[in-house]
């Protein structure tokens, strides 16, 4: 029993060890948690008020640009797919891939081919591991996105719409990230980025901003000059990236409110396995004992049959 014992006792230590680094993780995913809220909330108001400026010139004027048009056949999209660098984030990732699988196969079936963009090791490995091909792939940032990492983006995707077909270009741009909606719920969505689709761009008005009767949105006038068409193609560009700078920070903020979430449930358990693993011990400590008494007292006895056996 005495071997037992030790057995015990080094696996509570192994699981204690553990513990100290799944309780340090969870305070860690914690604090990065406001941080992102913080940049998500700040992002949000630059994200809003631009889409809203793409919008009322859009409906503004003729202009027909090619972030705006709908192709009549549609036959290629990308899909831009957002996971973390690092795992340890319960189905953080995988929810993502899922959203992302779906997706892929709401476009196949619409007769439309897929270019791929990743951003995210986990995302990279596990296209990679499938021999699947990916156009771009973008790590290194997903804890602490930047704008610089959003532009960087962006910038293959808005030249993929705006290339002809003959040249690789495609007629779709789709974003699938994960939302951060609470610190306990996480959402993977899939969100069409180009064309703008005026009708989902128009949001609900700000403060200071009216609406028709009937509760339509009132947009701003502009006058253009030179024309609609370049100040869309200066807006466009800071409309894709300002999304993907957003789906970023919302990514980021999930991601870290996953791995609080399963660093405290490994927290959790060890504590669990330590306290099953104490009273297993405590059990094999006291039969130790038992049988140290029982071996004592058996000794004594023979030893006293022995002598009495001896002065007959």
């Amino acid at each position: 029993m005495g071997a037992q014992l030790r057995v015990y006792k080094r696996r509570i230590k192994s699981v204690s060890a553990t513990k100290k680094i799944t309780r340090a993780m969870e305070m860690i995913a914690a604090s990065r948690i406001i941080k992102a809220q913080r940049k998500v909330a700040a992002s949000e108001p630059y994200a809003k008020e631009l889409t809203r400026a793409v919008t009322a010139v859009a409906q503004g004027s003729d202009a027909k640009h090619p972030l705006l048009t709908e192709a009549e056949q549609p036959k290629r999209a990308a899909v831009l797919l957002i996971t973390s660098d690092r795992g340890l984030a319960g189905g953080y990732n995988s929810n993502a891939i899922k959203a992302a699988e779906q997706l892929n196969t709401r476009l196949a079936a619409e007769g439309k081919e897929i270019d791929s963009y990743i951003i995210g090791t986990k995302g990279v490995a596990y296209y990679g591991f499938r021999n699947r091909v990916v156009k771009e792939s973008f790590t290194g940032f997903t804890d602490n996105p930047t704008y610089a990492d959003a532009k960087a983006v962006a910038a293959p995707l808005i030249e993929a719409v705006q290339a002809q077909a003959a040249d690789g270009g495609v007629d779709e741009l789709h974003i699938v990230y994960t939302e951060f909606v609470s610190m306990m719920t996480q959402t993977a969505v899939d969100a069409r980025m180009l064309p703008l689709s005026l009708d989902q761009a128009t949001e609900s008005p700000g403060d200071g901003e009216g609406t028709a009767k009937g509760g339509a949105v009132v947009l701003p006038l502009y006058e253009f000059e030179p024309s609609a068409e370049d100040v869309l193609d200066a807006l466009l560009p800071r409309y894709v990236e300002s999304r993907v700078y957003n789906a970023l920070l919302q990514a980021a903020a999930s991601k870290h409110a996953a791995t609080r979430r399963a660093m405290k449930s490994a927290t959790d358990n060890a504590e669990e396995l330590i306290k099953s693993l104490t009273r297993l011990a405590n059990a094999a400590r006291q039969a130790d004992i038992t049988q140290e008494i029982s071996e004592i007292v058996g000794g004594a006895s023979a030893l006293a049959d022995a002598n009495a056996g001896s002065d007959r």
